[in-house]
């Protein structure tokens, strides 16, 4: 749960940010009247993640209710009556995050969403890749100044090398003119990797020239700045950019996860689980298993179809906490299936680790007692689909076997 500073004298104004900040299950408010309450929120606590704040309090006329809310370094939003340009302008300049005024539901929604978005940024990575340490340094403070994980890299191949390092980061923001790895060879390198498809890249250069602008984005970026920038503008471009891409990923979840698991369906399996056997774009070799809820049909019978769907979005937990490694697609009804491309011996001590969890856990508020029944094949085959029938075909033989334990070539392993 994470606090939010609402500093505002109209009863209205706080009741109405107050309904629609709260109504995000992540956010709770701390609601002041005037500046000596705001201090005193302020003085008790310093986990805020933001603040709201009126310029106008009858205990703050002139804006001290932002100045006090910088002071204690919390990331800070004026919401404001009076729209005055000079205002703006010298507020953004102090660090003030946006300047947003009463004019309609919209603004309140834009709060809303300025808000939400600073709590995604404090698990959103960017990379920052400028031969420039001042500009570097510069960049790197406007964004961490929105709560975002900031990474640095002097050119381009320092990028590469950083993005090897860690796989999750979501945007990079280069330079076009670097020594050793230009921008502009960066971002083609970039997409030549699949592993990096949904990246988002802002291309930055001090040269304004619209052909080096259709060159960054003909070659994969999705924007590019011209410096100087405008630090307002440069934060539109990168909330809106990743707003596009959390777009796109929502709707390719729509299509490619299961709605009650959200884990992968089998749609996505047929699509894409052979290019993990694929040598070109993956591992060469994979180990398949189909693990079977067993008795299922029990449950539903017994308790009801409720019940065997919040069994299921518990076990499909259980499963991707076990196996956050691997591909975990929800086969059909109570099967599952788990590829994995790590050692043989690893998967498999998971496997043991998770059938034991299975076991030991208390499924649905009847807390209710299950088991499983896996199949595996490790052994490689010419695709993924003969691996698939021969990993199914055991996880039959561990059901007629008794069910609660894994069949793999040569191995009956027996739990409970």
């Amino acid at each position: 749960m994470y606090k939010v500073l609402v500093v505002e004298d109209s009863l209205t104004v706080r009741k109405i940010v107050n309904k629609l900040i709260e109504d995000n299950p992540h956010f709770t408010c701390d609601l002041c009247e005037n500046l000596s309450e705001a201090q005193q929120a302020l003085e008790k606590s310093h986990d805020y993640l933001v603040a709201i704040v009126d310029l106008n309090l009858p205990d703050a006329p002139n804006g001290e209710s932002v100045e006090l809310a910088l002071s204690h370094n919390v990331p800070t939003v004026v919401l404001t009556g009076n729209f005055d340009e000079f205002t703006r302008a010298q507020l953004l300049d102090q660090g003030v995050l946006d300047y947003i005024t009463k004019e309609s539901r919209y603004s309140y929604l834009q709060v809303l969403k300025l808000v939400d978005r600073l709590r995604k940024n404090l698990s959103t990575k960017v990379l920052v890749v400028e031969d420039s340490k001042t500009s570097r340094n510069h960049i790197c403070s406007l964004l961490r100044k929105f709560h975002f994980q900031v990474h640095e890299a002097s050119d381009g191949l320092e990028a590469l090398q950083e993005l090897e390092r860690h796989r999750d980061i979501r945007m990079v923001i280069a330079d076009h003119r670097m020594p050793n790895m230009d921008g502009y060879e960066l971002i083609k390198a970039i997409r030549h990797d699949r592993r990096w498809q949904d990246l988002v890249f802002i291309g930055l250069s001090a040269n304004g020239d619209s052909v080096l602008t259709s060159k960054f984005i003909k070659s994969g970026a999705n924007d590019f700045l011209s410096k100087p920038f405008y630090h307002e503008e440069f934060y539109c471009r990168v909330m809106q950019n990743l707003e596009s891409q959390e777009m796109i990923q929502t709707i390719r979840n729509s299509a490619n996860l299961d709605p009650l698991t959200q884990v992968y369906n089998r749609r996505y399996l047929n699509e894409h689980g052979e290019s993990l056997l694929n040598p070109k774009t993956g591992h060469g070799k994979a180990i398949v298993s189909m693990i079977d809820v067993d008795n299922f049909k029990s449950v539903n019978d017994n308790f009801g179809h409720k019940t065997g769907d919040t069994l299921l979005k518990e076990f499909a937990t259980l499963l991707t906490h076990f196996f956050a490694d691997d591909l975990i697609v929800r086969y059909g009804g109570e099967e599952f299936t788990v590829i994995s491309v790590g050692a043989s011996k690893s998967f498999f001590t998971s496997l043991s680790e998770f059938m034991d969890a299975v076991r030991s856990t208390q499924f649905t508020h009847h807390k209710l007692t299950i088991t499983c029944s896996v199949g595996v094949c490790a052994e490689q085959q010419s695709n993924l689909d003969e691996q698939l029938d021969i990993a199914d075909s055991r996880l039959y033989c561990a059901k007629r076997a008794g069910k609660n334990q894994i069949f793999a070539r040569d191995m009956q392993l027996k739990h409970g």
